[in-house]
């Protein structure tokens, strides 16, 4: 009985043990984990609204197949960073999906640790800071991971529940940020929030320019209107190597049953007007993502999608990859 218990015992823990290259299915894309080349890397780990695609209570067609056979490669909108000389990893947006995308980065960067080595969040909207509550004692119970915030939402997340029971419980360390401050997070890696016009019922809004050793990214994932911004978008598009730019709604068409000064936002064709006299070399340059679940851009047969591509712009996909 005892040879028994113990063949027993050795099968069960040979049967857990993890295999370095076997990766969840939730985790693995149509594109796989990508290779990694380079010092840093931004790699895409989720593209759609806030809200998800399907989103709760659709009876659109656009959700009427996604509830009977869900899309794995729809994952609400988070990029991830790998500094390969540091071996550090950081996340852009702690969104509902953080689950599968803190595994995803992981896999990607082949990293010990299961989370990253510090968030940075954009705004006090569902989708952007919500998945931190995996990290409290319900879930992970992490300990002391970084979250960088501004001002006015370090304070909400100090003040307000179940936010601050992360804070008192030491599961995170609330990391202040600045209006237009450089934070140098490696030796390869510089940081720089700024504010943009947006929905601040709780917090600043912002995006951010992520600077590697070669080249540098610019996210900005909600705002009202180009227009409304005190800077010049097409400016700062030239500034950088890379943008991924608000794109929630292609056109108004697509939310005809919501008033669209409650939820304002650059519609796609209005943004491709904007860019139409940049040179083919600054359009490419332009990734579109945050697509709310009605956004014919989730589909990469649309028609729409065919559209942005032959104009030179890009479409933000889970997996895309990119080298800093």
């Amino acid at each position: 009985m005892k040879q028994l218990l113990l063949l027993l015992l050795s099968i069960c823990l040979f049967a857990c043990q993890t295999k370095k290259q076997e990766f969840p299915a939730d985790t693995k894309s149509i594109v796989g984990i990508p290779e990694i080349s380079g010092k840093v890397s931004l790699i895409v780990l989720g593209n759609v609204q806030d809200a998800g695609s399907p989103q709760i209570g659709c009876t659109k067609k656009c959700c009427e197949n996604l509830f009977k056979n869900p899309d794995r490669n729809r994952k609400i909108t988070s990029l991830g960073i790998y500094d390969q000389e540091n071996n550090k990893t950081f996340l852009f947006e702690a969104s509902p999906d953080i689950i599968t995308q803190t595994k995803y980065l992981k896999n990607y960067a082949q990293t010990v640790g299961e989370l990253p080595d510090g968030i940075f969040l954009t705004h006090a909207h569902i989708g952007h800071y919500s998945g931190l509550m995996f990290l409290g004692k319900e879930a992970m119970n992490a300990s002391d991971v970084p979250v960088y915030v501004m001002p006015k939402f370090k304070l909400f997340i100090e003040t307000n529940g179940p936010w601050d029971q992360l804070v008192n419980n030491k599961n995170i360390a609330l990391k202040a940020l600045n209006h237009k401050d450089t934070l140098e997070i490696t030796s390869n890696l510089k940081i720089i929030p700024f504010k943009v016009p947006h929905r601040d019922e709780y917090s600043e809004t912002v995006g951010y320019t992520i600077i590697g050793p070669e080249k540098s990214v610019l996210f900005i994932p909600d705002i009202d209107k180009w227009e409304k911004w005190e800077e010049s978008i097409i400016e700062k598009v030239k500034q950088v190597d890379y943008a991924f730019l608000d794109a929630t709604f292609f056109d108004a068409e697509e939310i005809n049953n919501r008033d669209i000064s409650e939820i304002p936002h650059p519609f796609v064709i209005e943004s491709m007007s904007l860019f139409s006299d940049l040179k083919v070399s600054e359009k490419k340059k332009i990734h579109f993502i945050h697509f709310n679940h009605t956004n014919p851009l989730l589909n990469p047969e649309s028609k729409q999608t065919k559209e942005v591509l032959q104009k030179g712009y890009k479409i933000a996909r889970l997996g895309n990859t990119i080298q800093l």
